[in-house]
């Protein structure tokens, strides 16, 4: 099944606001899966925002999260925000 079949096959079900949310909810499951597996401490990466993406390298991860130095700062940046570089 193809990405535009998957997008058509949701718009054109008539699914609920809580059958949306449970999708959503299990989307950014797999996104925070993917994520942990594809990266490791030292890691550089870019944490995407909605308006802007920053550069930054992964100090340590955790279950849901990561620590990530961008800018000289450290922020604890949810792995769905994470992009590998």
């Amino acid at each position: 099944m193809t990405l535009s079949q998957i997008q058509n096959a949701i718009a054109s079900g008539n699914l609920s606001n809580s059958d949306l949310s449970q999708l959503i909810t299990f989307i950014q499951g797999v996104k925070t899966r993917q994520t942990k597996q594809s990266i490791r401490e030292g890691d550089s990466v870019w944490v995407v925002q909605k308006t802007k993406r920053t550069a930054g390298i992964v100090e340590s991860i955790k279950i849901k999260k990561a620590i990530v130095n961008m800018k000289g700062s450290r922020y604890n940046v949810p792995l769905s925000m994470i992009v590998s570089r």
